[in-house]
């Protein structure tokens, strides 16, 4: 048994919101109070803790991240460069430490924040000024397959010698929801936007369960310094397979909401596998599926062109009809549907198969489920109710809004004012649950309340009132949706998510006072100590 006392404790439970102690036997809260009271309730052996007047908060979790890919991503090339010069710098100087004929991965890049290719204003979606191509790294790598994924994870970039190896070539015909970029002579340029990607994808060697394993562990350990006790995982079977072997060896840390990808629906209903299926540190959440691209690429399906584009409105995968299909056979045996929605015509026809869905759930006697719309980026006004109408909740990154808004002002413009829109949504009545959509951003939690309460990136930019102001929420509410919201999400809000009686001792030491230090803090926030089923599995010291 622990008592913990002599702390700042947010509860997170409008119940009992402050404290100055906790009890913790088991795994599991105890009690809450004062430090008297709950000496006089403690018995047995008790390891008494003096927190010195630090803050406690409930552990954060991220509700939308890739494990597997970010935890991979810690050994690959970090292309999130301000330039393209520096990020081919980089790739040069892995070239120098491996085989000819090794492949070299990277991850990061972003062509719309390069300061050395800006990009004109008004021209089209085709080969642009700012985007690489195949010869930019077939001068520094002539013997070497490379393959660099671009930051929003839509977009890829491959060398001459990776496109040979995938014979992608000229005449190669576009896949379906993907393109192959090529130039005003119709040559391949070396980007693969959307499903491309797949074509060098498959030949990049896999790797094994074990190197998947021991990399999802050595990632815990970074997680929990931010600050983060659990996750949504959006990766796929072998990521699944990777976590259930840590957790089967005692070794999994983190409470883990795993999602599966909608192509296995089919099975997953001839099974009668179901939301919520599992224990405390790895259950069932929905089935995924993606109904457009991203804004980087331009590949978001909107409805009307973007900026500077006479025709493109980015890449649909499929309609409100095909997708409610999905949903249906997945409502059958009790799976709930989140689905990658970044642009308002995305958002309208996942909306539409909602609404399908519901009358459907109601119709055959079904569970009103918990679905899930990921990203939320931008919707059109008449759909801007509809979340809330049909209890639908808003899966979001708050860092997303700062990463892109110089992106979302130049290709959407005014549009951009129902972009990351988190105070119309809560206003509403949305669920709202943050997450950080890693490694497409950086999973710090601290970063995504930074940009929730601020609308600002580190620099201070666009301006001291922040991008759309009227969008901001305050830190209560920001720290909710990665709590109380996010175990919502993952149908835990009665063990996850709060400081209460009998809810998971997941918890984590700050500190500073978070609710009194200025906004920019955020930024270098860290965990001083973090606590997962009762057992301190991060201190600072």
């Amino acid at each position: 048994m622990k008592l913990l006392y002599n702390a700042n404790i947010y509860t997170l439970d409008q119940n009992y919101p402050k404290a100055s102690a906790l009890l913790i036997a088991g795994g599991r809260i105890i009690a809450v109070g004062e430090k008297e009271k709950l000496e006089s309730i403690a018995h047995g052996k008790v390891e008494k803790q003096d927190m010195k007047g630090k803050t406690i908060l409930p552990g954060l979790t991220d509700a939308h991240i890739h494990i597997k890919n970010y935890a991979l991503f810690l050994g690959k090339i970090d292309c999130e460069t301000k330039t393209k010069e520096e990020c081919l710098r980089r790739v040069a100087e892995r070239v120098k430490n491996t085989k000819p004929g090794e492949w070299i991965l990277g991850h990061g890049w972003n062509q719309n924040d390069w300061n050395d290719s800006p990009l004109p204003e008004g021209e089209g979606l085709g080969v642009r000024a700012g985007w690489p191509s195949a010869s930019d790294l077939d001068a520094i790598a002539p013997n070497n397959p490379v393959y660099l994924t671009a930051k929003s994870l839509h977009a890829a970039w491959a060398n001459t010698v990776a496109l040979n190896i995938a014979r992608v070539a000229n005449d190669t015909p576009d896949p379906k929801d993907g393109k192959i970029q090529r130039d005003e002579n119709n040559r391949a340029t070396g980007i693969l936007l959307e499903t491309a990607m797949q074509l060098v994808e498959h030949h990049v060697p896999d790797p094994s369960l074990e190197t998947i394993e021991r990399a999802i562990e050595a990632a815990q350990p970074i997680l929990w310094k931010m600050g983060l006790t659990g996750i949504h995982d959006f990766d796929r079977r072998d990521s699944f397979m990777a976590l259930q072997q840590l957790h089967a060896h005692g070794k999994l840390k983190l409470r883990v909401n795993k999602n599966i990808p909608v192509e296995s629906v089919e099975h997953a209903n001839e099974l009668g596998l179901r939301t919520g299926f599992g224990d405390e540190w790895l259950w069932i959440g929905s089935v995924k599926a993606f109904m457009d691209g991203a804004l980087g690429p331009n590949t978001a399906a909107m409805f009307q062109p973007y900026n500077g584009s006479a025709d493109n409105r980015g890449i649909l995968n499929m309609d409100g009809e095909e997708l409610f299909e999905h949903c249906r056979r997945a409502a059958d045996v009790g799976l709930s549907m989140t689905v990658h929605a970044i642009g308002d015509r995305a958002n309208h026809e996942v909306l539409n198969a909602y609404q399908q869905l519901r009358a459907y759930e109601k119709e055959k006697g079904l569970p009103h489920l918990r679905h899930r719309i990921e990203h939320v980026q931008v919707l059109h006004p008449d759909d801007v109710p509809r979340l809330a109408q049909l209890n639908v909740i808003a899966s979001m990154q708050p860092i997303h809004a700062t990463s892109d808004m110089l992106a979302a002002d130049r290709f959407w413009g005014d549009r951009s004012a129902l972009a990351y829109a988190w105070r119309t949504q809560l206003d509403l009545g949305t669920p709202l649950a943050f997450g950080s959509d890693a490694p497409v951003e950086s999973p710090n939690p601290f970063l995504g309340l930074h940009a929730a309460v601020t609308r600002r990136r580190a620099d201070g930019s666009p301006s001291a009132e922040g991008w759309y102001p009227e969008q901001k929420l305050t830190l209560t509410e920001a720290l909710s949706a990665y709590t109380i919201g996010a175990a919502y999400a993952a149908n835990a809000e009665n063990r996850l998510g709060k400081l209460a009686e009998n809810y998971l001792a997941d918890l984590i030491v700050l500190d500073e006072g978070i609710f009194f230090i200025d906004p920019n803090d955020l930024l270098t926030i860290n965990a001083s100590a973090t606590m997962v089923n009762g057992e301190w599995v991060y201190t600072s010291g």
